[in-house]
């Protein structure tokens, strides 16, 4: 259950990097209440799941988890570049994340 719940602590840390570029450095009520509600909930499931998880590999996959959906979401819904060296550098995350999950014991 532990990788279930940091699983959705990383789409949650995702969602709230989302709306707090959408809250425009927090003058925008609404963005700013979902990024605070969803840093809360993210930050309440990684503490969850490391209570069972090494802390390394939980704080790992849940940054990597953000920092690549931040990108995905970044250029599909922000418009922003996807150069072939930025696809590499989130591979090349993701392929981190692939490699601790594999060493972490269950």
């Amino acid at each position: 259950m532990a990788w279930v719940f940091l699983i959705v602590a990383g789409i949650l840390e995702v969602v709230w990097a989302f709306y707090m570029k959408q809250s425009n450095g927090f003058s925008r009520i609404v963005p700013t209440v979902i990024t605070l509600v969803t840093v809360t909930a993210s930050f309440v499931l990684l503490s969850v799941s490391m209570k069972s998880l090494p802390l390394g590999t939980a704080y790992m996959i849940w940054t990597g988890i953000g920092a690549v959906g931040a990108f995905v979401v970044g250029v599909l819904v922000l418009g922003e570049e996807a150069n072939a060296m930025r696809i590499a550098a989130a591979v090349l995350i993701v392929a981190g994340l692939v490699m601790m999950k594999l060493s972490t014991p269950a």
